[in-house]
């Protein structure tokens, strides 16, 4: 039984990337614990094992429950499973520390940033829970963002390196010749061989300049002088234009929220910048 357990443990920690699995992560600087054997103090709650003095919580079992699973577990380990496979990793981390693995550099920053990144995770969680979204919000944002048709066009072009190139095209149009064949023979852009198709697309998917153009096209018609990007020059054909469908409320709501939520954990952390004193060396 515990031979099984151990084999577990070992596929368990290649998943996990072990170190994360600790009751605790221990500052490298702080230099407290308690025990001789290096581990940070245990949080409180009833106790469901020691190990050779040091102590293994029902809150460390349940914590570590839950990175299992959201690390890949097919299902929720039982307190059994989870409280033997804690034994073992803290028998292997006191003979780390007792081999002084835990003051190698690699190993040093590690846990150091083990630290960092749950303390960081707990103060977002907090300001989450502190800043809730609310629903006239989310409704705000879906009403003048979301909410609201959008023009799609269906296009063609022409792209070329040199202004003179696609004037020189432009003239080839004016004297009849197809829109497909030359984009065919002369685009040097991914859609040439499909004859410059590039589908349904809105504003927002492609660079300004070439949106622009192609919003002041009438159906059928083609621009009648270069449109510069930053990719080269286009000559544009409009095929045609509809009005985009919104999605409804309730199937983007939730991801409306989180996007909310997180611009306002930004505009935080940017205060939080403008506050601190901060040198990158």
């Amino acid at each position: 039984m515990k031979n099984r357990h151990t084999l577990l443990l070992v596929a368990l920690l290649a998943t996990l990337g072990g170190c994360d699995q600790l009751q605790t992560s221990l500052d490298p600087d702080s230099g407290t614990s308690d025990d001789t054997t290096g581990m940070s103090a245990a949080p409180g709650g009833e106790i469901v094992a020691t190990v050779n003095g040091s102590s293994i919580t029902q809150p460390v079992v349940e914590v570590y429950q839950s990175q299992r699973l959201a690390k890949g577990g097919k299902q929720e380990a039982t307190t059994e499973v989870a409280v033997n496979e804690l034994i073992t990793l803290e028998l292997m981390r006191q003979e780390a520390v007792a081999q002084g693995l835990d003051k190698e550099s690699h190993t040093a920053a590690t846990l150091n940033q083990l630290q960092r990144s749950a303390l960081a995770g707990a103060a977002i969680q907090t300001f989450f829970e502190a800043h809730p979204v609310s629903d006239e919000a989310v409704k705000e944002a879906y009403d003048t963002q979301v909410g609201v048709p959008a023009q799609e066009f269906k296009a063609r072009h022409i792209l070329v390196e040199t202004e003179d190139e696609a004037k020189n095209i432009i003239g080839m149009l004016d004297s009849g010749r197809d829109f497909s064949e030359l984009a065919k023979e002369k685009s040097t852009g991914p859609s040439g061989p499909s004859g410059g198709e590039l589908g349904w697309f809105s504003a927002g998917q492609m660079v300004p300049e070439f949106s622009a153009a192609a919003a002041a096209l009438e159906k059928g018609s083609y621009t009648k002088t270069p449109v510069k990007t930053q990719f080269g020059w286009h000559v544009i054909m409009l095929d045609d234009t509809r009005d985009s469908t919104p999605p409804p409320f309730e199937d983007v709501k939730e991801r409306i929220k989180m996007l909310l939520a997180n611009q306002q954990l930004q505009a935080h952390i940017s205060e939080l910048r403008e506050a601190a004193s901060i040198d990158i060396k």
